[in-house]
Protein backbone atom coordinates (compact mmCIF):
# COMPACT_ATOMS: atom_id res chain seq x y z
CA UNK A 1 0.00 0.00 0.00
CA UNK A 2 1.56 3.79 -0.47
CA UNK A 3 0.99 5.56 2.46
CA UNK A 4 -0.76 8.83 2.33
CA UNK A 5 -1.94 11.00 4.40
CA UNK A 6 -5.63 9.99 4.10
CA UNK A 7 -4.28 6.27 3.77
CA UNK A 8 -2.28 6.93 7.38
CA UNK A 9 -5.03 8.59 8.58
CA UNK A 10 -7.54 6.17 7.99
CA UNK A 11 -5.77 3.17 8.77
CA UNK A 12 -4.61 4.56 12.34
CA UNK A 13 -8.15 5.09 12.92
CA UNK A 14 -9.17 1.82 12.12
CA UNK A 15 -6.61 -0.07 14.54
CA UNK A 16 -7.95 2.78 17.70
CA UNK A 17 -11.63 1.75 17.05
CA UNK A 18 -10.16 -1.99 16.79
CA UNK A 19 -8.92 -1.57 20.37
CA UNK A 20 -11.77 -0.42 21.31
CA UNK A 21 -14.03 -2.95 20.35
CA UNK A 22 -12.00 -5.63 21.74
CA UNK A 23 -13.11 -4.14 25.10
CA UNK A 24 -16.68 -3.82 24.67
CA UNK A 25 -18.90 -5.12 27.58
CA UNK A 26 -21.64 -5.99 25.16
CA UNK A 27 -19.51 -8.50 23.02
CA UNK A 28 -16.88 -10.45 25.78
CA UNK A 29 -18.75 -10.08 29.57
CA UNK A 30 -21.60 -12.71 29.35
CA UNK A 31 -18.72 -15.78 28.54
CA UNK A 32 -17.38 -14.58 32.02
CA UNK A 33 -20.32 -15.06 34.08
CA UNK A 34 -20.18 -17.66 37.05
CA UNK A 35 -23.54 -19.53 37.47
CA UNK A 36 -26.38 -18.31 39.21
CA UNK A 37 -26.85 -19.78 42.62
CA UNK A 38 -29.20 -22.10 43.65
CA UNK A 39 -32.20 -20.81 45.76
CA UNK A 40 -30.26 -17.43 46.67
CA UNK A 41 -30.37 -14.08 45.44
CA UNK A 42 -27.87 -12.03 42.83
CA UNK A 43 -26.93 -8.60 44.19
CA UNK A 44 -25.37 -6.91 41.29
CA UNK A 45 -22.85 -3.84 42.15
CA UNK A 46 -20.30 -1.97 40.80
CA UNK A 47 -18.90 1.49 39.69
CA UNK A 48 -16.90 2.99 36.75
CA UNK A 49 -17.12 4.43 33.61
CA UNK A 50 -18.05 0.85 32.05
CA UNK A 51 -20.08 0.02 35.21
CA UNK A 52 -23.59 0.68 33.37
CA UNK A 53 -22.90 -0.98 30.01
CA UNK A 54 -22.11 -4.00 31.97
CA UNK A 55 -25.13 -3.82 34.14
CA UNK A 56 -26.69 -4.04 30.64
CA UNK A 57 -24.69 -6.74 29.40
CA UNK A 58 -25.66 -8.82 32.86
CA UNK A 59 -29.49 -8.63 32.38
CA UNK A 60 -29.04 -9.63 28.66
CA UNK A 61 -27.42 -12.78 29.64
CA UNK A 62 -29.18 -13.19 32.07
CA UNK A 63 -32.84 -12.54 31.21
CA UNK A 64 -34.74 -14.97 33.45
CA UNK A 65 -33.07 -14.76 36.71
CA UNK A 66 -33.90 -12.33 39.81
CA UNK A 67 -31.34 -9.59 40.43
CA UNK A 68 -31.47 -6.19 41.83
CA UNK A 69 -28.71 -3.92 42.51
CA UNK A 70 -26.35 -0.47 41.64
CA UNK A 71 -24.08 0.62 39.81
CA UNK A 72 -22.38 4.06 39.83
CA UNK A 73 -20.87 5.45 36.39
CA UNK A 74 -19.36 8.65 35.35
CA UNK A 75 -22.12 11.28 33.71
CA UNK A 76 -22.91 10.92 30.46
CA UNK A 77 -22.35 7.29 30.27
CA UNK A 78 -25.31 5.64 31.56
CA UNK A 79 -27.62 3.27 29.67
CA UNK A 80 -31.03 1.79 30.06
CA UNK A 81 -31.13 -1.47 32.19
CA UNK A 82 -34.21 -3.04 33.53
CA UNK A 83 -33.34 -4.07 36.93
CA UNK A 84 -30.29 -3.05 37.98
CA UNK A 85 -30.18 0.90 38.92
CA UNK A 86 -27.59 3.60 37.59
CA UNK A 87 -26.48 6.17 39.52
CA UNK A 88 -24.42 8.90 37.91
CA UNK A 89 -21.71 10.92 38.94
CA UNK A 90 -18.69 12.87 38.78
CA UNK A 91 -15.21 12.09 37.44
CA UNK A 92 -11.86 12.40 38.07
CA UNK A 93 -12.75 14.63 41.06
CA UNK A 94 -15.51 13.02 43.07
CA UNK A 95 -18.94 14.55 44.01
CA UNK A 96 -22.13 14.18 46.32
CA UNK A 97 -23.94 12.16 44.17
CA UNK A 98 -21.24 9.66 44.00
CA UNK A 99 -20.69 9.52 47.92
CA UNK A 100 -24.56 8.74 48.28
CA UNK A 101 -24.88 6.26 45.85
CA UNK A 102 -21.48 4.65 47.27
CA UNK A 103 -23.44 4.29 50.79
CA UNK A 104 -26.22 2.42 49.16
CA UNK A 105 -23.94 0.15 46.98
CA UNK A 106 -22.47 -0.79 50.70
CA UNK A 107 -25.51 -1.00 52.34
CA UNK A 108 -27.17 -3.30 49.11
CA UNK A 109 -24.18 -6.13 50.26
CA UNK A 110 -24.92 -5.96 53.97
CA UNK A 111 -26.89 -8.90 55.56
CA UNK A 112 -26.57 -11.48 52.78
CA UNK A 113 -25.86 -15.25 53.63
CA UNK A 114 -23.89 -18.23 52.18
CA UNK A 115 -26.39 -18.99 49.20
CA UNK A 116 -26.26 -15.30 47.91
CA UNK A 117 -24.19 -13.94 44.95
CA UNK A 118 -22.28 -10.44 44.83
CA UNK A 119 -21.72 -10.10 41.46
CA UNK A 120 -19.75 -6.50 41.11
CA UNK A 121 -18.80 -4.81 37.57
CA UNK A 122 -15.75 -2.85 38.16
CA UNK A 123 -13.62 -0.45 35.56
CA UNK A 124 -11.57 2.13 35.73
CA UNK A 125 -12.63 5.44 37.05
CA UNK A 126 -14.38 3.75 40.34
CA UNK A 127 -12.06 5.02 42.34
CA UNK A 128 -13.44 8.90 42.31
CA UNK A 129 -16.91 7.56 41.25
CA UNK A 130 -17.51 5.33 44.56
CA UNK A 131 -16.21 7.59 47.02
CA UNK A 132 -17.11 6.51 50.33
CA UNK A 133 -14.85 8.56 52.78
CA UNK A 134 -13.55 6.62 55.83
CA UNK A 135 -14.89 7.31 58.98
CA UNK A 136 -14.20 11.49 60.38
CA UNK A 137 -13.79 12.45 56.99
CA UNK A 138 -15.37 14.02 54.88
CA UNK A 139 -16.23 14.26 50.61
CA UNK A 140 -14.00 17.79 50.55
CA UNK A 141 -11.27 16.33 51.87
CA UNK A 142 -11.28 13.51 49.37
CA UNK A 143 -11.85 16.00 46.74
CA UNK A 144 -9.10 17.96 48.24
CA UNK A 145 -6.46 14.96 48.29
CA UNK A 146 -8.05 14.03 44.49
CA UNK A 147 -6.97 17.40 42.87
CA UNK A 148 -3.50 17.42 44.46
CA UNK A 149 -2.72 13.54 43.38
CA UNK A 150 -3.81 14.65 39.82
CA UNK A 151 -1.46 17.42 39.61
CA UNK A 152 1.22 15.73 41.66
CA UNK A 153 2.45 13.61 39.02
CA UNK A 154 1.86 9.84 41.21
CA UNK A 155 1.29 7.41 39.27
CA UNK A 156 -2.34 5.35 39.31
CA UNK A 157 -0.52 2.81 41.42
CA UNK A 158 0.17 5.42 44.29
CA UNK A 159 -2.62 7.25 43.94
CA UNK A 160 -5.08 4.63 44.57
CA UNK A 161 -2.74 3.07 47.24
CA UNK A 162 -3.71 6.62 48.89
CA UNK A 163 -7.47 6.30 48.07
CA UNK A 164 -7.53 3.01 49.66
CA UNK A 165 -6.19 3.97 53.25
CA UNK A 166 -9.09 7.05 52.87
CA UNK A 167 -11.74 5.10 51.75
CA UNK A 168 -14.92 2.90 53.85
CA UNK A 169 -15.68 0.76 50.53
CA UNK A 170 -12.13 0.26 49.03
CA UNK A 171 -9.26 -1.89 49.83
CA UNK A 172 -11.60 -4.76 50.01
CA UNK A 173 -13.80 -3.56 52.29
CA UNK A 174 -16.69 -3.71 49.83
CA UNK A 175 -15.94 -7.64 49.86
CA UNK A 176 -15.92 -8.05 53.91
CA UNK A 177 -19.32 -6.27 53.88
CA UNK A 178 -20.64 -8.85 51.66
CA UNK A 179 -19.45 -11.73 54.03
CA UNK A 180 -20.20 -14.40 54.00
CA UNK A 181 -21.90 -14.27 50.71
CA UNK A 182 -20.23 -15.69 47.27
CA UNK A 183 -18.27 -11.97 45.81
CA UNK A 184 -17.30 -12.64 42.21
CA UNK A 185 -15.35 -9.22 40.77
CA UNK A 186 -16.23 -8.91 36.73
CA UNK A 187 -13.47 -6.31 35.88
CA UNK A 188 -12.44 -4.35 32.88
CA UNK A 189 -8.44 -3.34 33.46
CA UNK A 190 -7.32 0.22 33.09
CA UNK A 191 -3.79 0.16 34.67
CA UNK A 192 -0.68 -0.84 33.50
CA UNK A 193 -0.07 -4.36 34.78
CA UNK A 194 -3.60 -5.19 35.37
CA UNK A 195 -3.20 -5.33 39.41
CA UNK A 196 -6.54 -6.09 40.65
CA UNK A 197 -5.66 -3.39 43.84
CA UNK A 198 -5.65 -0.34 41.76
CA UNK A 199 -8.28 -0.90 39.34
CA UNK A 200 -10.96 1.36 40.93
CA UNK A 201 -8.48 1.05 44.03
CA UNK A 202 -9.72 -2.45 44.46
CA UNK A 203 -12.65 -2.72 46.16
CA UNK A 204 -13.38 -6.60 46.81
CA UNK A 205 -9.97 -7.94 46.88
CA UNK A 206 -7.18 -7.75 49.95
CA UNK A 207 -4.99 -4.94 50.15
CA UNK A 208 -1.21 -5.59 50.99
CA UNK A 209 0.20 -2.05 51.16
CA UNK A 210 -0.48 -0.09 54.50
CA UNK A 211 -1.08 3.19 56.06
CA UNK A 212 2.94 3.82 56.19
CA UNK A 213 2.98 3.41 52.40
CA UNK A 214 0.35 5.79 52.23
CA UNK A 215 2.31 8.31 54.15
CA UNK A 216 5.41 8.10 52.38
CA UNK A 217 3.80 8.65 48.95
CA UNK A 218 2.30 11.45 50.77
CA UNK A 219 5.78 12.88 52.07
CA UNK A 220 7.45 11.92 48.47
CA UNK A 221 5.04 14.31 46.24
CA UNK A 222 4.76 17.32 48.77
CA UNK A 223 0.90 16.71 48.76
CA UNK A 224 -0.64 19.31 51.20
CA UNK A 225 -3.30 17.13 53.10
CA UNK A 226 -6.22 18.81 55.24
CA UNK A 227 -5.86 18.37 58.86
CA UNK A 228 -8.71 15.12 58.85
CA UNK A 229 -6.93 13.57 56.44
CA UNK A 230 -3.25 14.28 57.67
CA UNK A 231 -4.51 12.89 61.51
CA UNK A 232 -6.27 9.61 59.59
CA UNK A 233 -3.21 8.66 58.16
CA UNK A 234 -1.44 8.92 61.60
CA UNK A 235 -3.76 7.40 63.17
CA UNK A 236 -3.69 4.22 61.16
CA UNK A 237 -6.80 2.49 63.69
CA UNK A 238 -8.02 0.36 61.41
CA UNK A 239 -5.65 -1.15 58.10
CA UNK A 240 -7.69 -2.44 54.76
CA UNK A 241 -8.46 -6.32 55.09
CA UNK A 242 -4.99 -8.04 53.62
CA UNK A 243 -4.06 -11.47 51.99
CA UNK A 244 -5.51 -14.58 53.67
CA UNK A 245 -8.72 -12.69 55.42
CA UNK A 246 -11.12 -14.89 56.10
CA UNK A 247 -13.72 -12.87 54.97
CA UNK A 248 -13.01 -12.65 51.71
CA UNK A 249 -12.14 -16.38 51.31
CA UNK A 250 -15.26 -16.52 48.59
CA UNK A 251 -14.41 -13.92 46.77
CA UNK A 252 -12.99 -14.41 42.97
CA UNK A 253 -11.98 -12.28 40.62
CA UNK A 254 -12.37 -12.41 36.49
CA UNK A 255 -10.50 -10.28 34.23
CA UNK A 256 -12.65 -9.76 31.46
CA UNK A 257 -10.63 -6.83 29.12
CA UNK A 258 -7.97 -5.59 29.47
CA UNK A 259 -5.14 -3.35 27.61
CA UNK A 260 -2.68 -6.39 26.44
CA UNK A 261 -5.74 -7.82 24.98
CA UNK A 262 -7.06 -4.76 22.47
CA UNK A 263 -3.32 -4.26 21.70
CA UNK A 264 -3.31 -8.27 20.47
CA UNK A 265 -6.63 -7.29 18.36
CA UNK A 266 -5.28 -3.43 16.79
CA UNK A 267 -1.57 -5.62 15.98
CA UNK A 268 -4.29 -8.40 13.83
CA UNK A 269 -5.69 -5.51 12.07
CA UNK A 270 -2.54 -3.80 11.54
CA UNK A 271 -1.62 -6.58 9.59
CA UNK A 272 -4.41 -6.87 7.62
CA UNK A 273 -3.71 -3.24 6.62
CA UNK A 274 -0.28 -4.62 5.95
CA UNK A 275 2.07 -3.16 8.30
CA UNK A 276 4.22 -4.43 10.45
CA UNK A 277 3.15 -4.37 14.59
CA UNK A 278 5.42 -3.74 16.93
CA UNK A 279 4.08 -4.18 20.81
CA UNK A 280 5.99 -2.26 23.06
CA UNK A 281 3.97 -3.18 25.83
CA UNK A 282 0.66 -2.32 27.80
CA UNK A 283 1.89 -1.06 30.59
CA UNK A 284 4.33 2.09 29.61
CA UNK A 285 4.33 4.71 32.20
CA UNK A 286 6.00 8.13 33.12
CA UNK A 287 5.98 11.97 32.46
CA UNK A 288 3.90 11.89 28.92
CA UNK A 289 5.93 14.49 27.02
CA UNK A 290 9.28 12.36 28.00
CA UNK A 291 7.67 9.27 27.29
CA UNK A 292 6.67 10.79 23.27
CA UNK A 293 10.51 11.69 23.05
CA UNK A 294 11.34 7.91 23.84
CA UNK A 295 8.71 6.93 21.47
CA UNK A 296 10.27 9.18 18.37
CA UNK A 297 13.95 8.02 19.37
CA UNK A 298 12.16 3.97 18.66
CA UNK A 299 10.37 5.29 15.43
CA UNK A 300 13.58 6.87 14.25
CA UNK A 301 15.42 3.75 14.48
CA UNK A 302 12.65 2.04 12.49
CA UNK A 303 12.80 4.68 9.53
CA UNK A 304 16.59 4.76 9.27
CA UNK A 305 17.77 1.00 10.57
CA UNK A 306 14.80 -0.93 9.73
CA UNK A 307 15.30 -1.80 13.84
CA UNK A 308 13.80 -3.26 16.02
CA UNK A 309 11.58 -3.63 13.19
CA UNK A 310 11.35 -2.90 8.98
CA UNK A 311 8.93 -0.46 7.54
CA UNK A 312 5.87 -0.03 6.99
CA UNK A 313 5.55 -0.79 10.56
CA UNK A 314 2.69 0.22 13.75
CA UNK A 315 4.29 0.96 17.22
CA UNK A 316 1.48 -0.06 19.31
CA UNK A 317 1.69 0.71 23.07
CA UNK A 318 -1.10 1.16 26.22
CA UNK A 319 -0.40 2.41 29.65
CA UNK A 320 -0.83 5.48 31.55
CA UNK A 321 1.52 8.26 31.76
CA UNK A 322 1.18 11.37 34.04
CA UNK A 323 1.10 14.97 33.67
CA UNK A 324 3.19 17.22 36.29
CA UNK A 325 1.89 20.48 36.70
CA UNK A 326 4.33 22.75 38.44
CA UNK A 327 3.33 24.30 41.86
CA UNK A 328 1.44 27.40 40.71
CA UNK A 329 1.34 26.65 37.19
CA UNK A 330 -2.32 27.54 35.64
CA UNK A 331 -2.15 24.59 33.25
CA UNK A 332 -4.19 24.78 29.65
CA UNK A 333 -6.23 22.73 27.74
CA UNK A 334 -4.87 19.04 27.72
CA UNK A 335 -4.43 15.78 28.65
CA UNK A 336 -2.25 13.05 28.65
CA UNK A 337 -2.56 11.56 25.55
CA UNK A 338 -1.91 14.64 23.38
CA UNK A 339 0.35 15.91 25.65
CA UNK A 340 2.56 12.54 24.66
CA UNK A 341 1.91 13.14 20.89
CA UNK A 342 3.53 16.69 21.50
CA UNK A 343 6.22 15.75 22.75
CA UNK A 344 6.53 13.18 20.18
CA UNK A 345 5.91 15.43 17.35
CA UNK A 346 8.71 18.09 18.53
CA UNK A 347 11.49 15.03 19.22
CA UNK A 348 10.44 14.11 15.50
CA UNK A 349 10.83 17.14 14.27
CA UNK A 350 14.52 16.84 14.65
CA UNK A 351 15.09 14.34 12.41
CA UNK A 352 13.59 15.68 8.65
CA UNK A 353 13.36 11.99 7.56
CA UNK A 354 11.11 10.42 10.42
CA UNK A 355 9.14 13.81 10.14
CA UNK A 356 8.19 13.21 6.89
CA UNK A 357 6.86 9.38 7.24
CA UNK A 358 5.07 9.34 10.47
CA UNK A 359 1.77 9.58 11.55
CA UNK A 360 0.65 8.49 15.16
CA UNK A 361 -3.04 8.37 17.05
CA UNK A 362 -2.97 8.79 20.82
CA UNK A 363 -6.16 8.40 22.81
CA UNK A 364 -8.09 6.76 25.85
CA UNK A 365 -10.01 4.30 24.98
CA UNK A 366 -13.23 5.48 27.45
CA UNK A 367 -13.12 8.55 24.84
CA UNK A 368 -11.85 10.86 27.46
CA UNK A 369 -8.43 12.62 27.45
CA UNK A 370 -8.13 15.03 30.29
CA UNK A 371 -11.42 16.22 31.27
CA UNK A 372 -12.93 17.58 27.87
CA UNK A 373 -14.43 15.72 25.18
CA UNK A 374 -11.91 14.32 23.10
CA UNK A 375 -10.56 10.95 23.16
CA UNK A 376 -6.43 11.92 22.04
CA UNK A 377 -5.56 13.00 18.68
CA UNK A 378 -3.58 12.45 15.37
CA UNK A 379 -0.46 13.76 14.39
CA UNK A 380 0.49 13.91 10.77
CA UNK A 381 4.08 14.82 9.09
CA UNK A 382 2.62 18.68 8.51
CA UNK A 383 1.01 19.05 11.52
CA UNK A 384 3.89 21.49 13.19
CA UNK A 385 4.08 23.54 10.11
CA UNK A 386 0.31 24.13 10.05
CA UNK A 387 0.48 24.89 13.72
CA UNK A 388 2.90 27.51 13.19
CA UNK A 389 1.13 29.18 10.38
CA UNK A 390 -1.55 29.41 12.41
CA UNK A 391 0.81 31.46 14.87
CA UNK A 392 0.87 28.16 17.80
CA UNK A 393 4.23 28.06 19.16
CA UNK A 394 4.39 24.07 19.65
CA UNK A 395 7.11 24.05 22.23
CA UNK A 396 5.38 26.60 24.41
CA UNK A 397 2.17 24.95 24.10
CA UNK A 398 3.69 21.98 25.56
CA UNK A 399 5.61 23.76 28.73
CA UNK A 400 1.86 24.96 28.79
CA UNK A 401 0.39 21.82 28.92
CA UNK A 402 -2.06 23.17 26.51
CA UNK A 403 -1.67 20.85 24.02
CA UNK A 404 -5.12 19.86 23.11
CA UNK A 405 -5.47 23.41 22.23
CA UNK A 406 -2.95 23.00 19.22
CA UNK A 407 -4.86 19.83 17.71
CA UNK A 408 -8.65 21.26 17.92
CA UNK A 409 -7.05 24.57 16.12
CA UNK A 410 -5.38 22.05 13.66
CA UNK A 411 -8.69 20.00 13.88
CA UNK A 412 -6.91 17.01 14.54
CA UNK A 413 -8.35 15.76 17.94
CA UNK A 414 -10.43 12.71 18.04
CA UNK A 415 -13.69 12.41 19.33
CA UNK A 416 -15.76 9.56 20.19
CA UNK A 417 -17.78 10.18 22.73
CA UNK A 418 -18.25 7.79 25.52
CA UNK A 419 -16.99 4.56 24.38
CA UNK A 420 -18.16 2.76 27.66
CA UNK A 421 -14.89 0.62 28.00
CA UNK A 422 -11.86 1.22 29.37
CA UNK A 423 -8.89 -0.40 28.61
CA UNK A 424 -6.48 2.62 29.21
CA UNK A 425 -4.71 4.86 26.83
CA UNK A 426 -3.75 3.41 23.44
CA UNK A 427 -0.94 4.79 21.38
CA UNK A 428 -0.12 3.59 17.52
CA UNK A 429 2.56 5.57 15.21
CA UNK A 430 3.08 4.26 11.75
CA UNK A 431 6.20 4.42 10.16
CA UNK A 432 5.92 4.51 5.97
Amino acid sequence: MSWTDDTARAALKRLFDTAIRAADPRAILAGHLPEPPEGGRIVVVGAGKSAAVMAAAVEDAWPQEDMSGLVITRYGHAVPTRRIEVVEASHPVPDAAGEAAAARVLAAVQGLTEKDLVLALISGGGSALMALPAPGLTLADKQSVNRALLASGATIQEMNCLRRHLSAIKGGRLATAAHPARVVTLAISDVPGDEPTVIASGPTVPDPSSFAEARALVAHYGIALPPAVAAHLDAAAEETPKPGDPRLARAEYRMIATPQLALEAAAAEARRLGLTPLLLGDALEGEASILGTALAGIARSVRAHGQPVAGPAVLLSGGETTVTIRAGQKPGRGGRNTECLLGLALAASTAPELAENIWALMGDTDGIDGSEANAGALLAPDSLARARQLGLDPRAMLASHDSQSLFDRLGDCIVTGPTLTNVNDFRAILIA
